[in-house]
Order: structure tokens, then sequence, then C-alpha cells
């Protein structure tokens, strides 16, 4: 993103296009979803500012409402750093996940199938398996990371919903940090392929095996984050806060 890419910092560039806050706060909130934010380390508006080559206007406004999202939180020294992490936060952010997530899946699945598109459906997840897999040969934990985020809000935006997508969208802004914990079992975490899972229940018109899948998957995912390293100490200042 350039700074002169002539967008100004409170206004649009024309009709369909997003202000540059908005597209700041998108990537920044895309950064939180997919870790790399990381726990402990600080940052700065204008290290923010210096590393997307804008002014630190819309940084100031992306990072004031993603505090407002409990995803940063702003210190004293008007730093802003991710939120400490409990044990206690951690199983109920997990818990939540699976509530949504589930109910996210079988109101997908209903609506693809209502739409006669559930092949298409299990094709795009399929696809972005598929990379994920590549990504996981490869020690590529960003891609990884990417990769599933993709495949489940691929799955949940397919319900079309304006209520239970956003409320996902905020657990993941919360536990997105700390899934660079992940990185050490990368490509050994899982016995059980459950994205593979949910494709073939897409495939073979199973909604209660599509559902068991996705809760098995977070089940999954978050039990191979170490609890033993929550809450987490604070530390270094990022790299961007320069």
């Amino acid at each position: 993103m350039s700074p002169d890419d002539g967008i100004t910092d409170d206004g649009k560039v024309g009709e369909g296009k997003t202000t540059l806050q908005e597209r700041v706060y998108q990537t920044l909130r895309a950064e939180i979803m997919t870790g790399r934010f990381r726990p402990g380390r600080s940052v700065t508006i204008r290290g923010l500012a210096d590393s997307l080559g804008v002014s630190s206007m819309p940084v100031r406004e992306a990072l004031r409402r993603l505090v407002s999202e409990h995803a940063l939180t702003l210190k004293p020294n008007r730093r802003v750093e991710v939120p400490a992490m409990t044990v206690e936060a951690f199983e109920e952010l997990a818990e939540a996940r699976v509530a949504l997530e589930v109910l996210a899946a079988r109101r997908a699945y209903e609506a693809a199938a209502a739409r006669g598109n559930l092949d298409a459906l299990a094709a795009r997840l399929e696809r972005i398996d598929a990379e994920q897999d590549v990504a996981i040969e490869t020690g590529d934990w960003e891609a990884y990371l990417q990769k599933n985020l993709d495949f489940h809000f691929t799955l949940y935006d397919a319900a079309r919903s304006r209520v239970t997508v956003p409320l996902i969208e905020s657990l993941w802004l919360q536990i997105g940090p700390f899934l660079y914990l992940t990185r050490e079992t990368l490509g050994v975490t899982y016995n059980e392929d459950r994205h593979k899972e949910a494709v073939a229940a897409l495939r073979g018109r199973e909604i209660d095996a599509l559902a068991h899948a996705i809760e098995q998957d977070i089940r999954d995912g978050m039990g191979s984050l170490p609890r033993g390293k929550l809450p987490f100490a604070k530390g270094a200042a990022d790299h961007r806060a320069t």
C-alpha cells in the first residue's frame, strides 16, 4: 500500500472503493487473526504507519476500533499490545468457537443445499485445503494460518449471516495472536485431517458429519496450543514499532 495511491486519510477514492482508514483497519485485523501480532509485544502508531506506508491518522483510527473489539489493548504510554491471555479465558474462547462455528457450519450447509451448490462449496474448500497441505509440507507457517482462516470463513460465509460470522470473527481476533505457538507442531499436530472430513461430509450430504468435523478441527487446533505458556509475559517491542 502506497501513501501516493490517490486515497486521502479520510476520503474515498471513488464509488465502490473503501477509505484508506478501512483498508488499514482490515489489514491490521487480518494480521491479528492470522497470528502476526504476538502477545506481549507492543507496537506504536508510527511504527505501524511506516510499515504500511501510510500516515498516522488511519492507523490511529484502526487501532481505536481494534481496541474497542478487545483485539488489542492501549497502554498508559500510548503503545498498544495484545491483551494477556489466561487459561480460563482461553478455554472459554474454545467453547465459544465450537458453539458458534458449528452453528455457522450447519447454516452454511443448509444455505448451500437450498441453492444447490454443495458440490461447488466442497470444491472451493478442497482447493484451499490442498494449498494448506502444501504450506505444511514446505513449513510455511504464515501461509498455513492464512489458508486455515480461508477454509473456515469460506464455509461460514456460505450461510450469508450478518450475525453469526461477525461474532466468530471477534473470537478469532482474540485467539489469533496466540496461534504462533502452533509453529513448533506444524504438520505433526493432527492425526486426522478434519478439513478433508468436512469436504467429504459436504459431498456425502451429511450435515452432522460436517458439524462434527468442524467441532473436532477447533478442538484439535486449540488443544495444540500449550496452556502452560498462558498467560504470556511482556516481551520486547515488535520490530515494526521502531
